[in-house]
């Protein structure tokens, strides 16, 4: 009994240690990776950097461009991944249920989530660039909404599932249709959490270069038209950090810093939003 016991402690002993190396090796690789982006990054922010677009090699310029590029891009993307991606999830969850038909689409959902973004940049490339003959920043969004879909789909129907069955029998005991119990009652319950999934979804696509370099390609220059090739910051992170440059390559590490950072704070948002609804 005592060999038992000494050999289950050991055992127990040697997987606890090698949790925490494993732990020890994946906090020290991002410890890394967050001191080199710092390191290299703030070196290279000025106010040149917001209020400039990207320059010629030697020139002085900033990001400008491709800041409010990728917030273009981003931000119509979002809005077509958040219709589609709330009302499916809400389907799934409300009317599919364990239905076969939702059981597909539930499948479907799932190889998106976890497609690799450069075929979804070449889908849509062939979908809208190729046709039309041109880079464009709808093309852009479109690859990033099917990119974002698939995340805002499930955590609306994960949400939605949590909500407690007594929030839909009051509604419908009082006479409101099912669609307004949705709406009016059940959405607004689970208002932090659908808003969660989107902050998810948004971080997911910002930092995306693969699908943008087949759709919205780059600009060296700043416009407001969607159907013209629009710069981006991941496209200019990864034309600019593979030139000799010195200049190009500062500005490169100053967008993925930028990168990081929105992305940091999204994910701080969405665990302060997710604490503030279990209380």
């Amino acid at each position: 009994m005592d060999i038992k016991r000494i050999s289950r402690t050991l055992a127990n002993t040697v997987f606890i240690g090698f949790c925490f190396l494993v732990t020890f090796i994946a906090l020290a690789a991002l410890a890394a990776i967050l001191w080199s982006l710092i390191g290299q990054g703030f070196k290279g922010i000025d106010l040149n950097v917001f209020t400039k677009d990207t320059p010629a090699p030697g020139s002085t310029g900033g990001l400008r461009n491709a800041i409010l590029g990728s917030l273009m891009l981003c931000g119509f993307a979002m809005l077509g991944a958040a219709v589609v991606g709330v009302l499916a999830g809400t389907w799934l969850s409300e009317y599919g249920k364990e239905s076969p038909y939702a059981r597909v689409v539930r499948f479907m959902n799932d190889v998106l989530l976890s497609a690799p973004s450069i075929l979804v940049g070449l889908f849509v490339y062939e979908l809208m660039v190729r046709p039309l003959h041109g880079f464009s920043g709808f093309a852009g969004a479109v690859a990033l909404a099917l990119i974002a879909a698939p995340v805002v789909t499930r955590a609306t129907e994960d949400v939605l599932n949590l909500q407690p069955t007594a929030l839909r029998e009051a509604g419908i005991a009082l006479g409101a249709p099912r669609w307004v119990t949705i709406r009016k009652v059940i959405w607004r319950s689970a208002g932090g959490g659908l808003l969660t999934g989107l902050m998810l979804a948004f971080a997911r696509i910002s930092g995306e270069t693969a699908p943008l370099l087949f759709t919205a390609l780059n600009n060296q220059f700043f416009n407001w038209n969607m159907t013209k090739p629009m710069s981006n910051l991941p496209v200019v992170i990864f034309n600019y950090a593979l030139t000799p440059y010195d200049d190009w390559r500062r500005l490169a590490w100053v967008g993925a810093l930028l990168i990081t950072v929105a992305v940091l704070a999204v994910n701080t948002l969405v665990r302060a939003i997710s604490s503030e609804g279990d209380k």
